[in-house]
């Protein structure tokens, strides 16, 4: 067997359905289409959730453990040694592994997972974790570095030419935007491999390219700010200017970023925005698979483009990922290359921590035994099969969820009170009817309820964030 390349495409807060290949006719993504258009399309792709409001940090690391939310450690800030991660596997197996991007783990685990790489963000003024991601432009970024001993100031992609850390202020344009940066850098990677002494020896690579955006600040070239008026955006029905019950974080960070009450202008000028930014990165995007393309290796590579976490935007009188709803849940994800059916589409349930063993399958590689994830071949071979029938989805100690086919639970413990639930998607896939008070419904109810009792001890949710919910929950 000739092992395949990887090349692993990461985006930040991008939800599920800003795709056009999703549905999504308000938003132009013709180079992601592309490549679902050559793979398989993952309808129902999910995170399990977040043991922090940095939702993104641990949803990384379940990405590349491929474990369960309740045994990453802590808040997925630090990927223990014990823990093999994708990239280190790949390593192990005589791959070349290159990172491009962002990191927001720590040092360490970053050493042991890359060989190579460059234009690397998230070690800057800090002590292995991530950095707050203030602007797309002049960002700070390291050169790779072998040993993990990056200096905490860095340098910078281009000079600044105004104050970095004001994080708010809107700017169109100003040298390479961050998406270009890591794009540029993944491409001189690619386009230079096949001359490398590394392919005449015959060793395959794993490229991780790993984007800042669409995160906010929303910041883009000014041609894409053209092509997404604000008046022209289309506000979704769930939209409201309040959540409907304090869920225990509606004053976050992420949270502040609109005001209260939510207004339909301010959520429609930020949805163009975010349409904006991500219609910038699916142009990176085609650089980049246009470069592996013109270096002769698009064949024999396996491309994968997933996100880490969606975003409400205005959802639910929502703006931010710390909630379980599956605007905040639900993500992207897209598999092509060899071994993958074209043109494919596939609604079975999966957790973005299934990646790490289905890539170990498709390039021949064993599995670590400390993988939690299963497998999706089986369901690139049959977009019918299944490898989950249920979900469950966890929110530090204040909110737990879980979902069939058709109907999701979720659960709220905060501040000593209890608030639940209860959603048919078939017939209301915005989340906007609760059920949980239906006489029709109180089977569907007490089922589910069963599921996530069953889903609390399966998946070990008894550790402090777990028992600070299940005691209020269980007091209610």
């Amino acid at each position: 067997m000739v092992q395949p390349n990887v090349l692993f495409i990461f985006t930040d807060d991008q939800r599920f359905d800003t795709l056009s290949a999703m549905g999504n006719t308000e938003i132009d993504t013709p180079n992601i289409d592309r490549l679902a258009a050559r793979g398989t399309l993952f309808t129902h792709a999910h995170i399990m959730g977040g043991t922090s409001g940095a939702v993104c940090m641990p949803s990384r690391a379940m990405l590349m453990t491929g474990r369960t939310l309740f045994h990453i450690e802590k808040q997925g800030q630090r990927i223990p040694p014990e823990h093999t991660t994708m990239p280190e596997q790949f390593r192990h197996a005589g791959y070349v592994t290159s990172h491009f991007g962002k990191w927001h783990q720590d040092k360490q685990s970053h050493a042991r997972s890359f060989s190579t790489g460059g234009k690397i963000f998230g070690f800057r003024r800090t002590k292995g974790w991530y950095e707050a991601c203030n602007g797309h432009w002049h960002i700070p970024v390291h050169d790779f570095d072998p040993t993990g001993n990056y200096a905490p100031d860095g340098g910078y992609s281009d000079p600044p030419i105004a104050p970095f850390e004001n994080p708010f202020e809107t700017v169109k344009e100003g040298g390479r935007h961050s998406a270009e940066v890591f794009s540029d850098a993944a491409i001189e990677f690619i386009s230079g491999y096949p001359s490398s002494e590394e392919a005449r020896a015959g060793k395959p690579f794993f490229c991780y390219l790993a984007h800042i955006a669409p995160h906010d600040p929303r910041q883009y070239p000014k041609r894409f700010l053209d092509q997404y008026p604000a008046e022209r955006v289309t506000l979704p029905p769930n939209c409201a200017i309040r959540h409907p019950f304090d869920n225990g974080d509606l004053y976050i960070r992420d949270e502040l970023l609109a005001a209260f009450p939510r207004r339909p202008k301010e959520i429609r000028q930020h949805l163009a925005d975010y349409y904006a930014i991500i219609a910038h990165v699916d142009e990176q995007v085609g650089r980049v698979l246009d470069a592996l393309e013109e270096s002769g290796q698009a064949d024999n590579t396996i491309v994968v483009f997933a996100g880490d976490n969606g975003l409400a935007v205005g959802q639910h009188g929502l703006m931010g990922k710390q909630n379980l709803y599956d605007h905040s849940v639900r993500v992207p994800l897209i598999m092509a290359g060899p071994g993958i059916p074209e043109a494919q589409r596939t609604d079975a349930f999966c957790y973005l921590l299934d990646i790490f063993p289905t890539l170990c399958d498709l390039a021949g590689l064993e599995t670590p035994d400390t993988v939690e994830g299963l497998s999706l071949t089986g369901i690139l071979e049959d977009p019918t099969a299944s490898v989950r029938d249920s979900l469950l989805f966890a929110y530090k100690g204040l909110h737990r969820a879980v979902r069939n086919r058709r109907f999701k639970l979720i659960e709220y413990a905060v501040k000593g009170k209890r608030n639940s639930q209860l959603f048919d998607l078939e017939n209301d896939p915005r989340e906007i009817v609760n059920l949980i008070d239906s006489s029709d419904h109180q089977g569907t109810v007490a089922e589910l309820r069963t599921e996530l009792g069953r889903w609390e001890n399966e998946l070990d949710d008894t550790q402090e964030m777990g028992r600070a919910f299940w005691q209020t929950y269980r007091q209610g």
